[in-house]
């Protein structure tokens, strides 16, 4: 039984929870592909993004974002190394061009180039990768990439391939946009751009972002942030019987508390709501629908 405000998981760990309800084979994916080459490539992800490229080697992924000076999060993607000079971003909800312009801006005399490449299509499958695992990509570009982009209860493989994907299905990219939410992965419209630290969203559950490495877009704010304790809100996941919109209001006791971030499914909608640490076991609601909290599937870390 779930406490309103609190949230329980009676689960075997190692339950899986791919059901009929999720599509069986590939389907196409709307992300794009976003392409950083050049000698200065993996100096200029270090210097921009929150997390830490330093000892990730050829043929790894993480997860990683990019801040506003204030700390605010403008965007959440797998970073790729695909070579010593290579990397790619796979941005779940900005556009790839659009985040390649905004990315230009910050070049300056570095040697790279930052370029779409329309020429890789990405599918996804709720299935166990057939060899990538973990942080370990599998294959390469010419032909398939593949990553491991679930957890051992809710496997996920993700392709990338120059050959097109299968034809595009919406209740499966809808699943997909679900599955995010449950393991954690926020997925952030254009109005909750700038509005959450990485320590909100609990991207650390992703392990992100860095407070160790050095200088990046916000990093003094994460970094104060993290060794004064100073964290007062927490992402949880509600589950709520109407229809709900991100930034909507959060109440409890007739209070508003917080606000959700991003929303996927439905009905009933799965919504990714931010609220204060210190809450009351009251019933939360939103839109006007009791909201009841569900786990986050662990194991998304890489």
């Amino acid at each position: 039984m779930l406490i309103p405000g609190r949230a329980t998981d009676n689960r075997a760990k190692d339950q899986p929870l791919v059901s009929p309800l999720f599509p069986t084979g590939f389907f196409a994916l709307e992300h794009g592909v976003l392409a950083l080459d050049g000698v200065d490539a993996v100096a200029f992800a270090q210097a921009q993004f929150a997390n830490d490229l330093a000892a990730l080697p050829v043929g790894h992924w993480q997860w990683s974002a990019w801040l506003n000076p204030k700390g605010r999060v403008l965007a959440i993607f797998a970073l790729l190394r695909t070579g010593e000079t290579s990397l790619r971003l796979l941005p779940a909800d900005f556009d790839a061009a659009e985040l390649g312009d905004a990315l230009r801006r910050f070049v300056f005399r570095r040697k790279l180039a930052i370029a779409t490449r329309p020429d890789l299509h990405l599918s996804g499958a709720f299935a166990a990768p057939a060899s990538a695992a973990g942080a370990v990509l599998a294959g390469d570009e010419a032909g398939v990439l593949e990553l491991d982009f679930g957890a051992p209860a809710l496997p996920r493989t993700l392709r990338l391939s120059t050959a097109p994907a299968a034809a595009a299905d919406a209740a499966a990219r809808e699943a997909w946009a679900v599955a995010d939410l449950r393991l954690g992965l926020p997925r952030l419209p254009p109005g909750q751009r700038e509005q959450w630290t990485p320590q909100q969203l609990a991207l650390d559950r992703l392990q992100a972002f860095s407070v160790k490495k050095g200088c990046y877009p916000g990093q003094e704010i994460v970094a104060r942030t993290h060794f004064l304790g100073k964290a007062k809100r927490e992402p949880l996941l509600l589950r709520v019987a109407g229809a709900v919109q991100a930034g909507a209001d959060v109440l409890q006791d007739g209070r508003m508390i917080g606000s959700v971030a991003s929303v996927a499914g439905g009905p009933p909608q799965l919504a990714l709501a931010v609220l204060p640490l210190e809450r009351t076991d009251a019933p939360l609601e939103v839109a006007g629908n009791e909201a009841a909290v569900e786990p986050f599937v662990e194991g998304l870390a890489r």
